[in-house]
């Protein structure tokens, strides 16, 4: 037993510390392409064509002086970002190894609860800070998180429902033939743009509304605090492209086409945020309410009809 605890706790090191160095090299990656977008060079000064600009940023980062503001509630102004990163780097414990690790059999429920705890690091962030900017980018996101993890919840049950299990492992199982992207189409738009919208990146940025608020919720984080959020924000940028890939795309993590495409969607991410401006916010909310709410039911209904006619046909 103890061996195999050992074994866990190593994988899930040795996990965390892969997913931190992804994070680095997207944030380079982010920089270059929105560099090349507007015409320019991006980062290339540090190292050779600048590699080890994220690490150099990191350690900027972590050694500069932290400012608290003095009516700030201290506990939790210093402790939220800290609980943003782990729940962050938590919802990775459900990713479908072959060696099982972590990947129960309520896999997507463990997502699912990862997802809303990330609601509440935002705004207790947005809050303890005492200031006015940061605590309107905290409800911005607050309500926004709210209203597509709906959508969210919604389109994984129609999955849920088509294949009978929570587990991300079956979701590849099931997709031998043929992928769920090719049977569900509009629902993989509505996921990738509902993605979008839970991990704050544009046009869904209203949290960081930095046109209006300043810099949004973390407005008053610098140094270590600041960088922290960063890091929770990439690391869900990373996580939402696989289990993208491992809900619409086959998801094999044995073939090198899965780690292939998880990078293409990443980069999407930035891709989206180089070329789109910032939406409306009532636009945001008739959005999720009124066009993906209907669009997840409508194909939860189907699915489940679908489900339901196939057990009829087996007895």
């Amino acid at each position: 037993m103890w061996k195999e605890l050992s074994l866990t706790l190593v994988g899930m090191l040795f996990l965390v510390i892969c997913v931190l160095i992804g994070v680095a090299f997207l944030t380079l990656l982010e920089r270059k392409v929105l560099g090349y977008i507007q015409i320019r060079k991006g980062p290339n000064k540090v190292g050779l064509v600048g590699l080890p600009q994220p690490f150099a940023d990191a350690i900027k980062l972590f050694t500069k002086e932290s400012m608290v503001p003095i009516v700030s509630n201290y506990f939790l102004y210093y402790f939220s970002p800290v609980v943003g990163l782990f729940l962050a780097l938590l919802g990775w414990m459900v990713f479908p190894f072959a060696t099982s690790l972590i990947s129960f059999n309520l896999g997507l429920l463990f997502f699912l609860a990862c997802t809303s705890l990330g609601v509440y690091t935002v705004m207790i962030a947005g809050w303890s800070s005492n200031s006015n900017y940061a605590l309107l980018g905290g409800l911005r996101a607050v309500a926004q998180t709210i209203s597509y993890e709906v959508s969210l919840a919604l389109i994984l049950l129609s999955f849920v429902f088509l294949i009978d299990s929570y587990c991300l492992t079956d979701f590849m199982r099931y997709q031998g033939y043929i992928w769920f992207m090719f049977m569900s189409f509009p629902l993989m738009l509505a996921w990738f743009s509902s993605c979008l919208a839970e991990t704050n990146r544009t046009p869904f940025d209203f949290a960081e509304g930095e046109s209006e608020l300043v810099s949004g919720f973390n407005v008053e984080y610098s140094g270590g605090g600041f960088a922290l959020i960063f890091l929770a924000e990439y690391a869900s940028i990373l996580f939402m492209s696989m289990l993208f890939c491992v809900m619409f795309m086959g998801g094999n993590i044995m073939s090198l086409m899965f780690f292939l495409l998880l990078t293409f969607f990443s980069f999407c991410f930035i891709w989206v945020r180089g070329t789109l401006p910032r939406f409306r916010y009532d636009k945001l909310m008739y959005l999720a309410w009124s066009s993906y709410l209907p669009l997840s039911l409508n194909y939860l209904l189907f699915y489940l009809g679908v489900s339901v006619f196939v057990f009829s046909m087996i007895i």
